[in-house]
C-alpha cells in the first residue's frame, strides 16, 4: 500500500534552470530556454566572505534549500535535512590530491574541511543555526532516488517534516575519468507528513521488489540542459511536478525501485491533476 507525503517547498539551480519559478515555464514551453548567465549562485545565507571560499558544492546547495524552505515557509533551523550528492566536492578532492602528491606542506586547512562529504550539510546548520539531525549520503547513480527515499521514510516514520537537498557539480582531474559529472546542478524539495494550507503536492510512494524500467510521464526533451551531471535525475520528477503530476518509477538498485505518483495537493488519487 502507497505512503504519501506532501510537498510544500520545490526549488532547483543550474546556470539555464536558475530558479523554480522559471524552470516550470521553461519545462511547459511558456518561455525559450534562457542563455547561462551566472556561473553559480550566490546564497544570501552567507556572509560575503564566507560566500566567496565556499565551494561551488555549498553555494548550489544552499541556494536551493534556503528557497526552498522559503517558499514551504518554514524555518530553516527547525528543519531535520538530507543532504545527497553523488560525488561530493571532487574538484576540492582533486585539489588535496595533487597538493598531497606534491607539496603536501601547503594543504590549505579550509580546503580540507571543504572536502568532506558532509560539508554542504555543516555549511547549512551553521548558517541557519540548525540543531536537528541531518544525513549526508551518496548511493553512486542512485544518489537521487536514494536520497528521496530516506527523506520519505524519515517523514512517515518520525512524522516531520524534512529537507531534502541533492546536489552535484563538475569533476575534475584524473577522478572525473572515473566519476564523471560537468556543470552545476541542485534541487531541494520540503517534505511533511500532513497536508496544509502550505501543500502543493503530493507523493504517493511505494517500494517495488524488482526493479522495473523506469516509467516517465514526462517528455525528457529538456534533458539535455542538465545531461552530464550526477544529479540529472532530478529532471524527470521536476518536469513531472511543473504539468502538475505524474508517475515516475526510479531504480534504487539491481533489484529494487521506487515508484512515485505526483498529485496536486487535494487531488485524490486516481483523479485527475490537470
Amino acid at each position: 500500500m502507497p505512503a504519501t507525503a506532501y510537498i510544500e517547498g520545490i526549488a532547483i539551480w543550474s546556470p539555464q534552470l536558475p530558479g523554480w519559478d522559471d524552470a516550470q515555464r521553461i519545462f511547459r514551453r511558456e518561455m525559450p530556454v534562457p542563455q547561462a548567465t551566472l556561473s553559480r549562485p550566490t546564497p544570501s545565507l552567507l556572509p560575503p566572505n564566507e560566500r566567496r571560499r565556499a565551494p561551488d558544492t555549498v553555494a548550489v546547495s544552499l541556494e536551493v534549500a534556503s528557497k526552498a524552505c522559503a517558499q514551504a515557509g518554514r524555518d530553516p533551523a527547525s528543519l531535520p535535512c538530507i543532504f545527497a550528492s553523488t560525488n561530493g566536492d571532487l574538484a576540492t578532492t582533486d585539489y588535496m590530491c595533487e597538493t598531497l602528491a606534491q607539496t603536501p606542506n601547503l594543504l590549505s586547512p579550509t580546503k580540507f574541511h571543504n572536502s568532506v562529504h558532509n560539508a554542504a550539510a555543516g555549511y547549512w546548520a551553521i548558517a541557519t543555526g540548525c540543531m536537528a539531525g541531518y544525513t549526508a549520503l551518496s548511493a553512486n547513480t542512485h544518489t537521487f532516488s536514494t536520497g528521496l527515499l530516506a527523506a520519505l521514510v524519515q517523514v512517515r516514520t518520525d512524522e516531520t517534516d524534512v529537507l531534502y537537498v541533492a546536489y552535484d557539480t563538475e569533476a575534475r582531474g584524473p577522478l572525473a575519468t572515473m566519476a564523471t559529472s560537468t556543470g552545476k546542478l541542485g534541487c531541494a524539495l520540503v517534505l511533511s507528513p500532513s497536508p496544509s494550507d502550505n501543500s502543493l503536492f503530493a507523493i504517493h510512494w511505494q517500494t517495488l521488489e524488482e526493479n522495473q524500467p523506469p516509467i516517465l510521464t514526462v517528455s525528457g526533451e529538456f534533458a539535455p540542459l542538465v545531461a552530464g551531471n550526477a544529479m540529472a535525475a532530478c529532471l524527470p520528477m521536476l518536469e513531472a511536478l511543473s504539468h502538475r503530476g505524474g508517475r515516475i518509477t526510479y531504480p534504487l538498485g539491481q533489484q529494487l525501485g521506487l515508484e512515485l505518483t505526483l498529485e496536486l495537493a487535494g487531488i485524490t488519487s486516481g483523479q485527475s491533476a490537470a
